[in-house]
């Protein structure tokens, strides 16, 4: 494609061998193939380059457990049987982000048995550590950062969340911050730090009007959940923005590679290019481009238009109805190629430095490892 003759050619495998490198993150806008991707370079990194591998999901569609042959996959590292490490003696582990879990798993570290069930107990709490706008994308970032303290990986996998937008992963922890930082909630905390009487009793004497407006809003009850809920969390507040920054630094380092995953259409490559945008203001390493799902001819030299004059010539002779036909579908493959190299260069034009590497679509669906296999092999192509 002459978006890959323009941009620099990515070695994937030189990142996936590379023992300085920890930690891969694959992001992209949803739909691109990001799972696979991230699930195909760590079955390549186990059973290639003999590294201990974990790669962690976001993707509640749960393809990655069917692909690796496990029967569920859960907030807990699996390991994968059955796949060909003999020679390596490498390891993979797979396991899928409890959104829930892991924020109760935060809790319990971060405060005492007591003060946790106070806050498993409420009902913001529960509706905030389920389903709160940005909760996956914080607690992806918390689960990375498990991970990476826990030392026990040569290589960190990361399928980032199917947010709406790719730049969610990024922004998430600094939002999260912001809302237990706000200040309507500190100024709900205020009282909470004075002692005395119930949380709702003293935020209504201390606000007056205000107060009241706010329970036209909120609702009494709801009120008096979100205080008790910030005021149990008042001790974990300053540990929110710290392990937030500490794995922004993470992030930064470099052992970690950012691999942006997109397929060669307007919105998907458009979402590339905010993300390598951001990674650039950020100082993140991006390593390069997976261009996922490229069509190519089986005869690049036999063009369009000339495929299609063919066809008309031969409809014209009559009897060559099966040649047609092929002549026709190859008009249209070419076609659609031309389109995608035509929008796959928006992006090397704006990157010409971003490495890239392109993946031939696959006539099915990738559900088993055979399938990660020859994904693997077709992204890390020298």
């Amino acid at each position: 494609m002459p978006s890959e003759d323009a941009a620099p050619q990515l070695d994937v495998d030189q990142i996936l061998a590379d023992p300085g490198v920890k930690i891969i993150v694959c992001c992209g806008a949803g739909g691109v193939g990001k799972t696979t991707t991230a699930a195909a370079l760590a079955l390549r990194a186990a059973e290639h380059h003999g590294r201990r591998t974990v790669v962690l999901t976001i993707d509640p569609a749960r393809r990655l457990a069917q692909s690796l042959g496990l029967t569920e996959l859960d907030n807990t590292p699996r390991q994968v049987k059955g796949i060909d490490v003999e020679s390596s003696g490498g390891e993979l582990h797979a396991m899928m982000l409890d959104m829930k879990r892991t924020f109760d798993d935060v809790v319990l570290q971060h405060t005492d048995p007591t003060k946790a069930a106070e806050i498993f107990a409420n009902p913001f709490y529960q509706a905030m550590s389920s389903t709160f706008a940005g909760t996956q994308e914080y607690m992806a970032m918390e689960k990375l950062g498990q991970l990476h303290a826990r030392g026990e990986w040569d290589l960190i996998v990361v399928d980032t969340p199917p947010s709406r937008s790719a730049l969610d992963f990024l922004d998430a922890p600094a939002r999260l911050s912001r809302f237990l930082d706000g200040r309507m909630l500190r100024l709900l905390l205020a009282p909470a730090r004075s002692g005395g009487r119930s949380m709702f009793s003293l935020v209504t004497a201390s606000f007056g009007m205000f107060s009241k407006v706010v329970q036209k809003v909120l609702g009494a009850q709801l009120l008096t959940d979100l205080s008790g809920f910030v005021a149990a969390l008042d001790s974990m507040f300053g540990g929110f923005r710290q392990r937030a920054e500490q794995t922004y630094r993470i992030l930064q380092a470099r052992e970690t590679a950012f691999l942006l995953v997109a397929a060669p259409e307007p919105d998907a490559v458009r979402e590339a290019a905010y993300f390598a945008g951001r990674l650039r203001d950020e100082r993140m390493p991006l390593a390069g481009l997976v261009l996922n799902r490229v069509h190519r001819p089986a005869v690049p030299e036999l063009d369009a238009e000339q495929s299609r004059v063919a066809a008309e010539r031969l409809t014209e002779l009559g009897g060559h109805e099966a040649t047609v036909d092929v002549l026709r579908a190859h008009a249209a493959l070419a076609r659609q190629a031309v389109r995608e190299q035509q929008v796959a260069a928006r992006f090397t034009e704006a990157f010409p430095a971003v490495p890239a590497v392109s993946v031939t679509a696959q006539p099915a669906d990738v559900h088993d490892v055979d399938g990660l296999r020859t994904i693997g092999a077709a992204i890390s192509r020298p």
